[in-house]
Parts: structure tokens; C-alpha cells; sequence
């Protein structure tokens, strides 16, 4: 899987970095991501990047790097912090992940519509990092991407 990189973008505490270690196969501990982290295929980016529009260039910049941008819900959360249509402003496949399925808490149906906000049109993933439900579909789907 190293043709091109895909570059995970969403929230802090969404669980990007834990998706970024199961998408990889491995077993590592998870530790928060404090700037741009490249491993692999993947580039990990922090939740602030994410959470501040000073930061939305950054991203954008960084995606010229990657060939699938991963925007990621996390499933117990009742918002978004990015705007409307952002995925419309990366050169770069965008496919949604709502994480966290497994939660008691987890609301599938308002996180796609949260979701569905930043990716209108673009196919929706639901994962589990603990569980590891729907890594092997995503991670499928991504190869056919890169």
C-alpha cells in the first residue's frame, strides 16, 4: 500500500491516530499527535488543524501530498468542526469514517447526517478501533484509491 498516502483529518479526540495505528497493522501505543505525523502511508494530523481555520491551509497544502483525505466523525460527538462542503476544497479523494462505533453512545445516523455536511456525496465508513470492525473494509477501499 505505499503508491500514494492518505491523510486523516477531523477533531481532536476522534481517534484519528488510533484508526492510523489499526490501518497499519499495528500494535503500538497510541500517542497524541502534537504536529504533522508521517508513518508509512498514512499522514496523521492534529485535531487543532482541524478544529482552526488558521490551520485549514496547512491542511489543504498538505494534502498535495496524498492521493485520499480521510475526514473522521467520531460517532458520539453531536458536532462538526468543519465547514460545510470543506472536503470540496482538496485536489484529493475524500471518504468519510465515522469512529467509535462500538461506543454505548455511538449515534450512526447523526453522525453520517454531521458527516454528510463536510462530504455530500462521497462514500461513508463506520470503524472500530477497538473492535476492529470495519478496518478491513476501509482499509480495501483505500487500496483501491492509491
Amino acid at each position: 500500500m505505499k503508491k500514494g498516502k492518505v491523510m486523516l483529518i477531523g477533531p481532536i479526540g476522534a481517534g484519528k491516530s488510533t484508526l492510523a495505528v489499526r490501518l497499519l497493522e499495528e500494535s503500538s501505543p497510541v500517542k497524541k499527535t502534537q504536529a504533522l505525523n508521517y508513518k508509512d502511508w498514512i499522514i496523521d494530523t492534529p485535531g487543532e488543524y482541524s478544529e482552526n481555520p488558521m490551520f485549514y491551509r496547512s491542511l489543504i497544502a498538505t494534502s498535495l501530498e496524498a492521493r485520499v483525505l480521510l475526514v473522521i466523525q467520531d460517532a458520539t460527538k453531536h458536532y462538526q468542526v468543519l465547514p460545510p462542503n470543506f472536503s470540496g476544497g482538496f485536489p484529493i479523494v475524500a471518504v468519510g469514517v465515522i469512529t467509535k462505533i462500538d461506543h454505548p453512545d455511538a449515534d450512526f445516523m447523526r453522525a453520517e447526517q454531521i458527516l454528510r455536511q463536510v462530504l455530500p456525496f462521497q462514500p461513508i465508513f463506520r470503524v472500530s478501533s477497538v473492535t476492529l470492525a470495519g478496518i478491513s473494509e476501509l482499509r480495501a477501499a483505500i487500496l483501491e484509491y492509491i
